[in-house]
């Protein structure tokens, strides 16, 4: 069969592969760093002839051209499975929505639940001499897309690192309906801040915790990379790497010698992530490299998956946290801040894992608009905060002022670890709350 012939005959350009999108219809963009670039633009220039379109995406690492389109309510749509800063922005203007769910799950909603795309349209690797496109940066839930679609539509960025796997991280151009070329825009990128003197302090009481061999998954913010700088900085050997989102840690990681992966009960060997986002750097590193493999996010976040590597480590954000022990890791209040992605996922996974461990971290405080400082411990979850993880599944939480572990405790046993590792300034009147809720023991320490 000639690949080459069948690629020339598919080959189109972006605005006249976006003519197959009529109003009413689900536009799917992939994940993160494969959205696509040209045809988002085509799509954006179409938008006046079209009314309803609904798009999904998640974890926007650039502002979509459809983000500019006048009046995009009536027209275009952004259904968010993950929102970036740049879509937080869009989706508090009312022009889109956040989707909730959890991530290991997201491949069976487009099979079993949701409405099937009728147009997905993303970014891919050249083909190969095979005639197949690599998925590159994200192989997360899109063979399920690809599945579902009634028609899928490829854009070529040479820039696109292939990034190898085991399964369900490619598409063969027999599969696809448009082939695009784009203007090989450099991927999208997404920096770690520096870290602060509370990122060091929490991971610091992290790092104590994880044992030579162990798994880890780090997951998005300053406090899991400053675990990551932290852990290349240790006498810690043979870590191994099993995680949704593949950052810039990882890389320092394995370039300071302290992954090898030779301990994983699964996947010997290899760094398992879903997608990933960061620097030039990281992209360099996964571009061919066999050491690295990506998978479909229905196998790296199942429960299963993670419960079967021993020492399984990890560490995730928190916005904050009540007396109860429940998390909240995604709102304030109403206010859709990221998404729950697979946060649930770890943390089941990880009590489950010989060995492991979950850690949620946070700072004990945040300043407040008039620049006064709130508590990140709170007596309850702020009106409207949604529950990330239930207070049952909940292992060790982690503040700059101490790493507590919470399971098998009594509500006033809770209450009591959890003020210990609040900041002092609100530890008496986390305490006077504690006792009007009843969860305050009267021989507790003050």
């Amino acid at each position: 069969m000639d690949y080459k012939e069948i690629y020339r005959q598919k080959l189109t350009t972006a605005d006249e592969a976006v003519k197959v999108i009529k109003s009413g219809d689900w536009v799917d963009y992939g994940f993160c760093a494969i959205h696509p670039r040209v045809l988002d633009e085509a799509l954006a220039r179409r938008a006046p002839e079209l009314e309803d379109v609904k798009v999904r995406g998640g974890i926007s690492l650039w502002k979509p051209a459809i983000f500019d389109i006048e009046d995009p309510v009536h027209h275009i749509i952004f259904n968010s499975h993950h929102m970036s800063a740049v879509e937080r922005h869009h989706i508090a203007s009312g022009a889109g929505f956040h989707e909730p769910m959890r991530y290991s799950e997201l491949p069976r909603y487009y099979t079993d639940h949701i409405t099937p795309p009728d147009v997905a349209m993303f970014q891919v690797t050249p083909m190969d001499k095979h005639g197949y496109f690599n998925f590159g940066l994200s192989a997360s839930h899109l063979r399920a897309v690809i599945e579902k679609s009634k028609v899928v539509i490829v854009e070529v960025n040479k820039n696109m690192p292939r990034c190898l796997g085991g399964f369900d991280n490619c598409i063969h151009v027999s599969e696809v309906d448009m082939i695009v070329e784009g203007r090989n825009d450099p991927m999208g990128i997404q920096p770690s801040n520096p870290a602060t003197e509370v990122d060091k302090a929490v991971a610091k009481l992290i790092v104590e915790q994880i044992p030579n061999g162990a798994c880890l998954q780090l997951g998005i913010g300053g406090m899991p990379n400053t675990v990551g700088a932290m852990l290349c900085e240790s006498d810690l050997k043979d870590l191994g790497v099993h995680t949704e989102m593949y950052v810039d840690a990882y890389v320092d990681l394995a370039l300071a010698g302290k992954v090898t992966g030779m301990c994983k009960n699964l996947d010997r060997g290899r760094q398992v992530y879903a997608f990933a986002a960061g620097t030039q750097k990281l992209y360099d590193y996964l571009d061919d490299n066999p050491a690295c493999m990506a998978a479909p996010i229905s196998y790296t976040n199942d429960v299963r998956t993670v419960a079967a590597l021993d020492n399984f480590i990890s560490i995730n954000n928190a916005v904050d946290v009540d007396l109860y022990g429940q998390v909240n890791g995604e709102t304030a209040g109403i206010k859709q801040i990221s998404g729950a992605g697979g946060q649930q996922d770890f943390v089941l996974g990880a009590y489950l894992s010989k060995g492991g461990k979950s850690f949620i971290c946070l700072s004990s405080t945040h300043k407040n608009k008039d620049g006064s400082l709130g508590s990140r411990i709170r007596p309850t979850l702020q009106t409207g905060s949604v529950v990330t993880d239930t207070r049952v599944n909940t292992m060790y939480v982690v503040t700059e002022y101490g790493c507590v572990c919470l399971k098998g405790l009594s509500v006033w046993e809770r209450a009591e670890k959890l003020i210990s590792i609040a900041h002092p300034d609100f530890r008496e009147e986390l305490i006077r709350e504690a006792e009007k809720q009843k969860i305050w023991y009267p021989h507790n320490r003050r």
